[in-house]
């Protein structure tokens, strides 16, 4: 049988793509360092695909070079470097997204942050975009040994929120959120207002549903 609301009592986010847009900032980072390398920038809807994917993913797509070659870490610890210095110069909530956090809030069912950004990341971007004091907890990619898509932090967020894995939902971008979900035994949810490229296929993620605008989370934690 399907929880009723009484049985859903912490939603958990993805924090880059599901939660918060930065696009903007991580493409103004990327972009930043491919003027100082002397290269083109890169049109803002090559790079949006890859944002969810992290640093790596960024300058792979910027500089066509692999993590085992020279000079990647470096490019990789200035990119970064750039972001932060800029962390919320454009970043904002999706459409939608902090009147599902006050409708959460209201029916009390508490809310958290679960990402692979690391915690220098993490927490300026939640302490500027305000949310900080009223997560129940915000787990960052380096917070645990593993990160998604082992369902490590996960668990670690149920624990955190006090409740059982069967009680929570997770939602996210990426198909590493969605196997980490279910690994951890949630329910999922793909938020195809993110950043997936033409090459994702969300349908085969295994997730419970996929939803186009935050405004739907509330409806599937009202009819499972």
């Amino acid at each position: 049988m399907s929880p009723s609301l009484s049985n859903i009592r912490s939603v958990f986010f993805d924090l880059d793509g599901t939660l918060a847009d930065t696009a903007g900032d991580l493409a103004f980072a990327l972009n930043t360092l491919l003027k100082e390398e002397n290269r083109p920038e890169l049109p803002f809807e090559t790079i949006r695909p890859v944002v969810s994917h992290g640093g790596i993913a960024l300058i792979r797509l910027g500089f066509q070079i692999e993590p085992d070659q020279a000079p990647f870490e470096e490019l990789r610890n200035r990119l970064l470097t750039i972001y932060q210095q800029h962390i919320a110069q454009s970043t904002q909530l999706f459409p939608g997204i902090s009147e599902l956090l006050n409708q959460l809030e209201q029916h009390d069912i508490n809310w958290g942050i679960v990402t692979n950004k690391p915690a220098w990341l993490t927490d300026p971007l939640m302490q500027a975009l305000s949310l900080t004091d009223r997560a129940v907890t915000i787990i960052s990619g380096d917070t645990t040994k593993n990160r998604k898509p082992h369902p490590e932090p996960l668990l670690l967020a149920c624990k955190h929120a006090d409740q059982a894995p069967n009680q929570c939902i997770y939602i996210g971008d990426a198909q590493r959120d969605i196997e980490a979900g279910n690994r951890a035994g949630m329910r999922t949810l793909v938020a195809l207002f993110g950043y997936l490229s033409k090459h994702d296929e969300p349908t085969h993620w295994g997730a419970d549903a996929m939803i186009n605008h935050p405004s739907e989370v509330w409806h599937w934690i009202t009819h499972w």
